[in-house]
């Protein structure tokens, strides 16, 4: 078995895609005495990791591959067929898009069709493939398999094994979520497929593996999980709108509510970000249409997240006409660009959609600062020509209101420490991080504006 080859430090991995999943694999697999090659297509990531520079947000991840790749274990390339070649098992870790327009939502499959290529040209006997991204139930046996036997020549589950195990990390600690936090979800295409994959994740599972009976269980279940806390946080955001209505604070109701052991009720914010949440809802609904199956609660959470954004803008602009500041000169001040907290990613941050509102209100760019710790530049925000800075005194600094957007460990601060360098101590904490010694305007207090 494949999983032999491991214990003895003869297994060559091939990892195609080096995001953030990509990266925290590539540790796990060499911290377990794998041979590892990273495949991806940005060339100048490619020239950083075999120059020595692993840019990741958690430092055992650094160490391990910075080691891995002094030592030779870890090398980084372009070329997937190569890699396919000279590797034993290939794990796919690129992501799968949304393309939405005005009338539908399409899924875009074809950073996996491509590694799906590679990999098939250089596929062997023996050899297992294992698809770790996040897709629609269905695409591992309907995408990928064709390809791989098409290029190949070869026929899975006879020839080379097939399976499906969903990526369940968590950047801040992904590498501690692949190797102890949580069981591995192993589906392969037969049985000998997820016996193969199974071993082999079970040598870095210190939780153990789950196996599900076919593969397309395995993609639905990753899906829930996403869609799960896509509900729920919908219904943190619709609960406290009710709560500030009423003048009760949402968080000490959701405190007790949680108390009680079959309640489990999200926290209310500026919205849904990152790559995961915001888009396995609409790759379940692109799914159900297949089947003739509306998701209605699905889609009505997703509507109720993705105008959130809309929400705490408005709420701003509320707050600044109470306290009578001029929206057409005021400093405007947003805390965080990240879609969550500690971390250095942007995508899908409800941050854009605040900034988005704002402008489309009349708020003229050079009026908003944003600031966050761990983000240096932005595309989008250069764009619109919307300052950023990690310099949070400089952020601060005159602004006439605060909006708290993302929930950043340095922002869990006292309320006073920020408003001392305002010109108008108004607050605004839409993701309820700050510690209120003072009057602030918080989702979660009952008296959002």
């Amino acid at each position: 078995m494949l999983a032999d080859l491991l214990k003895r430090g003869e297994l060559t991995i091939a990892i195609y895609g080096l995001g953030y999943v990509g990266l925290a694999l590539s540790a796990a697999w060499v911290l377990a005495g794998a041979r590892v090659i990273g495949v991806d297509v940005d060339l100048s990531k490619v020239e950083k990791l075999n120059g020595g520079v692993v840019e990741f947000p958690e430092t055992d991840v650094v160490e391990t591959l910075t080691s891995a790749i002094k030592s030779g274990k870890f090398q980084a390339t372009t070329d997937g067929i190569i890699a396919s070649i000279r590797s034993n098992v290939k794990i796919i870790a690129v992501p799968v898009y949304l393309k939405k327009s005005p009338i539908a939502v399409e899924v875009d499959f074809s950073a996996l069709t491509s590694a799906s290529r590679a990999i098939g040209a250089g596929l062997k006997r023996g050899d297992l493939v294992i698809v770790e991204s996040s897709v629609p139930p269905g695409t591992t046996e309907d995408v990928v398999k064709p390809i791989l036997e098409g290029v190949s020549g070869l026929v899975a589950e006879e020839d080379f094994y097939l399976a499906y195990s969903p990526e369940r990390i968590m950047v801040g600690h992904a590498l501690r979520d692949i190797t102890e936090n949580y069981p591995k979800i192993v589906a392969g295409i037969g049985p000998r497929s997820t016996e193969e994959a199974a071993e082999l994740y079970r040598l870095i599972s210190k939780k153990g593996v789950i196996t599900l009976r076919n593969v397309k269980e395995a993609e639905f279940e990753k899906l829930l999980e996403g869609v799960y806390r896509d509900v729920n946080i919908a219904l943190a955001n619709e609960m406290a709108k009710l709560a500030n209505a009423m003048g009760i604070s949402f968080r000490r109701a959701r405190e007790a509510a949680n108390s009680q052991p079959y309640s489990h009720v999200h926290k209310p914010g500026t919205g849904v970000g990152g790559n995961c949440i915001p888009v396995y809802p609409y790759f379940l609904m692109w799914t159900a249409a297949k089947y003739g199956v509306e998701l209605r609660l699905t889609y009505l959470a997703r509507q109720i997240n993705e105008r959130q954004p809309e929400e705490v803008a408005f709420a701003t602009l509320r707050a600044m006409l109470k306290h009578g500041i001029n929206p057409a000169t005021a400093k405007i001040t947003i805390l965080g660009l990240a879609f969550r907290g500690d971390v250095d990613d942007s995508r899908e941050s409800p941050t854009y959609g605040v900034i988005a509102t704002l402008l489309k209100l009349g708020i003229k760019p050079t009026q908003i600062v944003v600031h966050d710790p761990y983000i240096r530049q932005d595309r989008q925000l250069s764009t619109w020509g919307v300052v950023l800075t990690q310099d949070l005194e400089v952020a601060v600094k005159g602004a006439d209101i605060v909006v708290v957007s993302t929930d950043h460990s340095m922002y869990r601060i006292e309320a006073s420490k920020i408003a001392k360098y305002m010109k108008t101590p108004v607050v605004i904490d839409a993701r309820g991080v700050l510690i209120p010694d003072m009057e602030i305007y918080a989702i979660d207090s009952g008296n959002w504006p």
